[in-house]
């Protein structure tokens, strides 16, 4: 999965002490090496290795949180076949 800019994930109850109990984060940069990103309801922002940011993925305690957009343009073409 690739990590792209704007992209917001939910994070799990397990770990969202260590990320000030913000129940979401979305990604500024990506440089290949480092994560960068703002936690949601203002709480702050952080970095981490992007290795890291993978293995909180298959853990699952990262999920990607679908935006609207593409939650609109999958119904549409559902309406249309």
């Amino acid at each position: 999965m690739s990590i792209v800019e704007g992209t917001k994930f939910q994070i799990s109850q397990g770990i969202q002490g260590y990320y000030n109990h913000a129940d979401s984060m979305t990604v500024v940069t990506n440089n290949g090496t480092t994560v960068q990103f703002t936690l949601g309801d203002g709480k702050g922002h952080g970095a981490m290795p992007i290795d890291h940011f993978n293995y909180l993925l298959k853990r699952s305690n990262l999920t990607i949180v679908p935006n609207k957009k593409a939650l609109l343009n999958t119904e549409n073409e559902e309406q249309i076949s």
